[in-house]
């Protein structure tokens, strides 16, 4: 009888139940395709595990300074040109955070599993992707079936860069799955404006892993508007009007409240990255992680032209839309691979064809266009950042919206047709290839390496 209950329809008992599901699936499957090495050995990047580390022992810096295995790649290091310079992480912490107590109680950085860390975690964004689209569904927005909803879950899994990602588990990798998570978990409370502390609370703790994807707010406070209008939001006239008759229908004191809630946690961890990033490098500053410190290559450049600007967005536009697999040219040596993938990764329509059907949606609906409003803002940021991904198989950054892609898939309402699942199909196999061959010595043959970073296109 107990298990009836759990199993009866349209109960948020059985929502949990097969969100629980979701999470058993993904990440079983994710730690079959990280294999053995991943899930005993801690990465050669565990640059997260270091910083817990350091914490562990009183300190900001890399004290014992960056470890020989993880090859110098990606540390800051400050003052500058100094004898007396220190070495910094200088990716946001919250990562590190996550694995603090797991660190200290290991001994070492070294001791601990970072990349099976992050296969434990894999399976929370897919399972709140479930859990926001059966809360449409209940709402009656969406014209999904449970079904469907599970089909879109594991898509999403399966079928995106989230796959390669998860079971990369490195530095460059695992911050976009705990991105991910915090984003699910933000998005199922965000909807109604339903609980503002803990959506906002996901948002601060985004800020201190993902810091731009904080822009994705703007669903949390289109909603708060709209449950702020006891008459309903305005549908007709011009977009100027409806704003303004909309806003003139809100009950402000109700929204004041949503949005302090909201916004109390966000300040609150922009105010603990002021604090670490003055004790690390004199600077009263939220998003002033040291980046600009790093020891590579491309330092001159971000001296030059900045973090973020215009000057990426050509280079970082070609990435995510043109790059296809190179193919072998006719005189190629025998035993060479059919085709190689750039390291820049391949186009993001390639991989996830799916997602052609955004730009044609049956139905759009208030939820459709705030999803995809709220995906706009990481996205241009994504494109305006000195560092297109590259080493990847396809384009990671996405990872700070797909998740916004894919409610608005649901929502969108095109029937699933078998031109879909033809298209989902190539998507899982495209994605499972690169889970199971990206930076695997033994399929080095299917990968043109390139130090530069400056070779997009196959030569003639």
């Amino acid at each position: 009888e107990k298990k009836k209950r759990w199993l009866e329809p349209e109960t948020k008992r059985r929502g949990l139940l097969v969100a629980l599901g979701v999470y058993v699936v993904v990440v079983v499957v994710m730690a079959i395709g990280a294999g053995p090495q991943r899930l005993t050995e801690h990465t050669p990047y565990n640059h997260y595990a270091q910083l817990a580390d350091a914490w562990a022992h009183g300190h900001q810096d890399l004290y014992k300074g960056p470890a020989p295995y993880s090859q110098m790649n990606d540390f800051a290091r400050f003052p500058p040109n100094s004898p007396n310079a220190k070495w910094y992480i200088s990716f946001p912490p919250f990562t590190a955070m996550l694995m603090f107590p797991f660190v200290a109680l290991a001994g070492s950085a070294e001791a601990f599993q970072d990349g099976q860390f992050m296969i434990w975690l894999s399976g929370i964004a897919p399972a709140m992707l479930f859990l926001v689209l059966e809360k449409f569904r209940r709402k009656g927005v969406s014209p999904r079936s449970e079904r469907e909803n599970l089909f879109l879950s594991l898509l999403y899994a399966f079928g995106t860069v989230y796959f390669f990602t998860a079971v990369e588990g490195t530095t460059w990798f695992a911050h976009h799955i705990v991105a991910a998570g915090l984003l699910g978990i933000y998005l199922l409370y965000a909807i109604d404006a339903e609980k503002p502390w803990v959506a906002g609370l996901m948002m601060g703790f985004m800020f201190l892993t993902r810091p731009h994807v904080v822009l994705a707010s703007v669903f949390f406070g289109l909603e708060a508007i709209r449950v702020s209008c006891k008459e309903g939001m305005v549908t007709e006239g011009s977009l100027l009007e409806r704003i303004e008759r909309t806003w003139m229908r809100a009950d402000k004191g109700v929204l004041a409240k949503k949005l302090a809630a909201f916004s109390l946690p966000i300040l609150a961890c922009m105010a603990f990255a002021t604090w670490m990033n003055f004790e690390k490098y004199g600077r009263m500053s939220p998003t002033a992680f040291g980046h600009e410190y790093l020891t590579v290559a491309w330092q001159a450049r971000m001296h030059r032209w900045g973090i973020f600007g215009y000057h990426y967005f050509p280079k970082n536009l070609g990435v995510v839309f043109t790059i296809l697999p190179f193919l072998a040219p006719r005189d190629a040596p025998p035993g060479s691979a059919p085709f190689q993938v750039n390291e820049h990764g391949l186009a993001l329509w390639f991989v996830t064809p799916i997602y052609f059907y955004l730009l044609w949606p049956k139905k759009r609906s208030f939820w459709h266009d705030a999803a995809l409003l709220a995906a706009l803002g990481p996205a241009a940021m994504d494109l305006l950042y000195q560092n297109s991904g590259w080493r990847q198989f396809s384009y990671r950054f996405s990872n700070d919206y797909s998740l916004f892609l894919f409610v608005a898939l649901a929502l969108g309402a095109r029937p699933l047709t078998r031109t879909f699942k033809t298209l989902a199909a190539w998507g899982f196999a495209w994605n499972l290839f690169g889970a199971i061959t990206f930076d695997h010595s033994n399929f080095d043959r299917f990968y043109f390496r390139d130090g530069s970073q400056r070779i997009l296109y196959q030569e003639d």
